[in-house]
């Protein structure tokens, strides 16, 4: 049974779930709805590695031709070759989202600094946040000094800066 359903499935499942994983790998690239894709790629590119080894098992014999023949050996060493730089360079210059990276940037300014980007005076961003019941002293205090004081997270420091959008109606 189990020998029936890998001959039929392995490879079709492979095609499906590397279809998907393509399509969504495409989308992250090109940063397209990353929200909707993102999990849907780690998710369904993890599960890609069960149809994959039934279809290594399928096909078993052919591919240790290949390794007898050594044309298995260029297009592996290849992939590593090209892995290898991004491996390396993980954790490096501009690795990562960029948006925690302005984000974590942004915790370590002063009120005076972030007062011009949130667009309301550094003054009343020191009462707003006091009125909140934050530890803040002077304009010239970190979300990351004011949340150290006031035992949260620099983000939500952060994150209580930021104006509420108004709706249409209320900018009229």
């Amino acid at each position: 049974m189990f020998r029936n359903f890998m001959h039929r499935y392995g490879t079709p499942l492979t095609v499906g779930l590397f279809f998907v994983s393509a399509v969504s790998g495409v989308a992250l690239f090109f940063h397209w709805s990353s929200a909707t894709f993102h999990s849907m790629h780690e998710w369904l590119s993890m599960l890609l590695l069960a149809p994959f080894a039934l279809h290594m098992i399928k096909n078993w014999k052919p591919l240790l031709a290949y390794a007898r023949r050594r044309t298995l050996l260029v297009p592996l060493v290849l992939s590593l070759v090209v892995a290898v730089p991004f491996a390396l360079s993980a954790g490096k210059g501009r690795a990562g989202n960029p948006a925690f990276q302005a984000v974590a940037l942004m915790t370590r300014a002063s009120l005076d600094d972030l007062a011009p980007i949130v667009r309301v005076p550094a003054p009343d961003l020191l009462r707003q946040l006091q009125a909140r019941g934050y530890k803040a002293n002077s304009t010239r205090d970190t979300p990351s000094d004011i949340a150290s004081a006031s035992a949260v997270t620099a983000n939500e420091v952060l994150f209580a800066l930021i104006p509420a959008r108004k709706t249409a109606t209320e900018r009229k």
